[in-house]
């Protein structure tokens, strides 16, 4: 989708014309990440992130909070003990 957009030169004196889309396109990621309309995931599809790694930097770089919360943290817990009892070797 293409939108046209009308600046105040006030607000656009701030900005690199030449890098204009791309700053306006990651603020509203950003914003949309942070607001939970998209997804971590989507954040980096949209914007051609290599890895997670990179999504996460351009998260913090954003000051965008990672949505973590206890049940996450639980969920991740459960699946390392499960990795560890997979690792483990058997006791006869």
């Amino acid at each position: 989708m293409q939108i046209t957009l009308d600046l105040p030169d006030e607000l656009a004196q701030h900005f690199n014309s030449e890098h204009l889309a791309r700053e306006i396109l990651e603020a509203l990621v950003a914003q949309a990440y942070q607001v939970e309309k998209i997804t971590s995931a989507e954040v980096g599809r949209i914007l051609g992130l290599p890895s997670r790694w990179a999504i996460d930097a351009f998260l913090k770089q954003h000051n965008a909070d990672l949505h973590y919360d206890t049940a996450d943290l639980e969920r991740d817990r459960t699946t390392l003990r499960q990795l560890r009892q997979q690792q483990s070797p058997s006791t006869p």
